[in-house]
């Protein structure tokens, strides 16, 4: 696997996460979770482990969609456990992911809820 940048903020991941999905980096979308991350997409769907987040994104990837940046809320850190989200620019809900810090201080995801929508829609 090549030498990715790493996350030395939790909030890095979300700007690597744009940036390396934006360039149809799979691989490099991968290295952002750790190896039994778990990663609730599609859609009602989990998706387990660095592996399979790596083909599930070879997939969504194949139809170059454009992710933008946006705005992290305030990341809730409790020693090597983060929490960190944003709320979609659509005002669809909120994203949420649970980081933790490695032995060499980078942060990777270890859950990750992209979608989550207010009761009643």
């Amino acid at each position: 696997m090549p030498e990715y940048e790493k996350a030395l903020r939790p909030e890095d991941i979300t700007r690597l996460f744009v940036e390396r999905s934006n360039a149809g980096d799979a691989a490099g979308v991968a290295a952002l979770y750790e190896e039994e991350a778990v990663l609730a997409f599609p859609p009602g769907e989990v998706t387990v482990g660095r592996e399979a987040i790596h083909a599930l994104w070879e997939k969504v990837l194949a139809d170059r969609p454009r992710f933008e940046q946006e705005q992290p809320l305030p990341t809730l850190v409790s020693g090597d456990i983060a929490l960190t989200s944003t709320p979609p620019k659509d005002g669809s809900g909120a994203r949420a992911q649970v980081v933790r810090r490695g032995p060499d201080g980078s942060w990777l995801r270890v859950l990750d809820q992209p979608e989550f929508t207010p009761p009643g829609r």
